[in-house]
C-alpha cells in the first residue's frame, strides 16, 4: 500500500494500492505489483480456456491417428478453422504429462495462458518445465515422469510417422 491519507475532514481515508487486472481462463483477476507478495487461494483456479485447448488438441491428434482425416489440412476444413491453428493446438500434445496435469488441476504459472502456449516452445520436456514455469519465479512444473519426447522432434507442424502398438 501507499500514500494512504486522510481528508481533511476526518471521515474519509484513501489508500491507493497500485494493481491490474488482467483477464484469464475468462475471468478477470488482480495481479499486484512486482515485489509483493500474493496469497495464494486455497482453491486451484483451473482455467478453462487451456482445458479446453488440451481437449480439442488430443481429440483432432487422435482423430488424425485413427485416420478420419489424412492430412490436418483436411481436418481444418472440416472443423472449418485456419490449419495453421490447428497445428499450434496440435503442440499441445507434445507438453510434458506433469505439465498436463498441472493445467488440468490448476496448478500451472499465472502467465501459463493458451496464448503463451500458442508460441514455440521446447519439444524436450524438461526443457519445457524451464521455459514454461516463468523462468523459474513461481517454481517449476513438476514433470512427474521422467520420459524424454523424440530427439529432433520440430515445435512446428510437421508429418510424422506414429507406430501404432
Amino acid at each position: 500500500m501507499t500514500n494512504a491519507r486522510l481528508s481533511d475532514d476526518g471521515r474519509t481515508l484513501t489508500v491507493r494500492v497500485p494493481m491490474a487486472f488482467a483477464k484469464r481462463g475468462g475471468r478477470k483477476s488482480v495481479i499486484p505489483p512486482d515485489g509483493v507478495s500474493t496469497v495464494m487461494s486455497s482453491r486451484p483456479r483451473v482455467d478453462s480456456t487451456l482445458v479446453k485447448a488440451l481437449a480439442r488438441a488430443f481429440r483432432w491428434r487422435k482423430l488424425l491417428e485413427t485416420g478420419v482425416y489424412a492430412t490436418i489440412d483436411e481436418m481444418a476444413a472440416a472443423e472449418k478453422i485456419n490449419p495453421s491453428y490447428v497445428c499450434r493446438v496440435l503442440r499441445l500434445t507434445l507438453l510434458a504429462p506433469g505439465i498436463v496435469e498441472a493445467i488440468l488441476d490448476g496448478r500451472q504459472p499465472a502467465d501459463m495462458t493458451l496464448a503463451a502456449l500458442m508460441r514455440p516452445f521446447p519439444v524436450e520436456w524438461q526443457d519445457q518445465a524451464e521455459a514454461l514455469s516463468s523462468g523459474g519465479r513461481n517454481g517449476t512444473i513438476p514433470l512427474g515422469v521422467t520420459q524424454f519426447a523424440p530427439s529432433g522432434a520440430a515445435s512446428r507442424c510437421t508429418p510424422v510417422q506414429i507406430d501404432q502398438h
